[in-house]
């Protein structure tokens, strides 16, 4: 798959993400939004494929972020009984 369509892929996937972000003070989609077009000059094929991987870093994180939250709310509906 080409750089490009990786890029945009997984600008779609981030965007789509946001809409379920736990903070709604935060503006996930905005940040994600400035970080791709800051991103946009990139030339260098090494400096791509950074920019990819701290993408898809950003992506594992806030996955992991939303089972936290989900975690979280499920053991405040069912309490300890110790």
């Amino acid at each position: 798959m080409s750089t490009r369509r990786r890029a945009i892929a997984l600008y779609r996937e981030l965007y789509a993400m946001g809409k379920d972000y736990p903070d709604p003070a935060y503006d996930f989609r905005g940040v994600v939004r400035r970080m791709f077009e800051k991103n946009r000059h990139l030339t260098e094929p090494e400096e791509i494929e950074n920019a990819l991987k701290f993408g898809e870093y950003i992506k594992k994180e806030t996955l992991a972020l939303y089972s936290l939250k989900k975690y979280r709310h499920l053991k405040r509906m069912y309490p300890n009984n110790e």
